[in-house]
């Protein structure tokens, strides 16, 4: 009987003690560059024209059990813009488009995350392109994989609002203002 007593007070003890050790949540916030992806598509001239920015980098802190604290801090290298061949992609780089010589990088920065449940996510957060920072609130899905979390969301921005496009490109029958973005981001626990 003094045995099993012990017995029981020492398992309430390991079991106690196991309860008021902290638990860490695991966060994520190095991005798996190889695997993830920026890409947008356009109407060019009444065709479809799909493209990316094959270079970016930032910081990030994502926990699942804390969604609402999430922060992102993006940089896109816009050099590294890709769609069309290469005389559309050096006129992309130019003055009237994103004048990569006076803004080599745009930014996109979070205010804001709010958990939407079922691991979705509305984000605030203001992107900056050639010059312009502007409001931009998006959703997002994400979901663990293994040891990497990942992160998919898409939105649409008017490009005539970058100033991107100028000139003769400024017509929205040549070019459409609207640009719909995709992102892919797999991160992993830093």
């Amino acid at each position: 009987m003094k045995i099993q007593r012990i017995i029981l007070r020492s398992f309430l003890l390991a079991t106690l003690s196991l309860l008021l050790i902290p638990v860490y949540a695991v966060e994520y916030s190095v991005i798996d560059t190889a695997q993830s992806k920026i890409s947008f598509s356009s109407k060019l001239m009444g065709s479809n024209l799909n493209g990316s920015f094959g270079k970016f980098s930032g910081k990030l802190n994502f926990n699942p059990e804390e969604p609402e604290k999430a922060k992102a801090n993006l940089v896109i290298e816009i050099a590294s813009f890709k769609a069309g061949g290469d005389d559309l992609q050096e006129e992309a780089k130019g003055k009237d488009w994103f004048n990569t010589k006076l803004f080599p990088n745009a930014t996109f920065v979070t205010d804001s995350v709010k958990s939407l449940g079922a691991g979705r996510l509305e984000i605030h957060g203001v992107l900056a392109i050639k010059g312009k920072a502007m409001p931009l609130t998006m959703t997002a899905n994400y979901q663990q994989q293994g040891k990497q979390i990942v992160f998919d969301s898409g939105f649409q921005i008017l490009r005539l609002e970058y100033g991107l496009g100028a000139g003769n490109w400024s017509d929205t029958n040549a070019v459409a203002n609207e640009v719909p973005v995709k992102v892919h981001l797999v991160l992993n626990q830093k």
